[in-house]
């Protein structure tokens, strides 16, 4: 069978295209989940307790949180955690636990309510105060009001904690 010209072109030209992506050297790499972090520079991490200060407290956050936040940068860093002086230094408070009625149905009850989590991180960096952060964040998940917050708060509690580690790890070792 004979090709014809223009389609063998076109294969030639294809095969070079292929034979040359392939035989580069280079290759491109991101990393989105990990930190931005020179680690000739930043060896160690102390992460520091966040006492409970809102008016509304549920006692088991507190723990959950902070486990989750070390666990959070133990996964995505090469930094060692230690209890005393360190490169980078993570404390703070959970300064909001707080239900507000969202959805209003049209003989004036909830139909959902939103449990609101709100903590206050102070990040200190021994090598570059330019990256010291004092800041709150913040976030929140509804429910359905004819659930009691007693059935579903440790849920909501693990999915809020979850969302308060990824912004605050985003805002201070991910360097976003």
């Amino acid at each position: 069978m004979i090709l014809n010209k223009p389609v063998c072109t076109i294969c030639r030209l294809l095969v070079a295209a292929v034979m040359l992506l392939t035989s580069q050297s280079c290759r491109i790499s991101y990393k989105f989940n990990g930190a931005a972090l020179d680690y000739t520079v930043y060896k160690t991490i102390n992460v520091g307790e966040f006492p409970i200060r809102s008016a509304l407290v549920y006692a088991p956050l507190q723990q959950m949180f902070e486990l989750e936040l070390l666990d959070y940068i133990t996964r995505n860093t090469r930094l060692q955690t230690t209890d005393g002086n360190s490169d980078l230094k993570m404390e703070g408070e959970i300064t909001g636990y707080s239900l507000s009625p969202q959805a209003v149905t049209e003989d004036a009850y909830a139909s959902r309510t939103r449990l609101t989590i709100t903590v206050r991180v102070k990040y200190t960096d021994s090598k570059n105060e330019k990256n010291d952060i004092d800041q709150t964040f913040s976030a929140y998940r509804d429910f359905d009001s004819s659930e009691m917050i007693t059935d579903v708060q440790d849920e909501l509690c693990q999915q809020i904690s979850k969302e308060l580690v990824e912004l605050i790890f985003n805002a201070t070792l991910g360097n976003w």
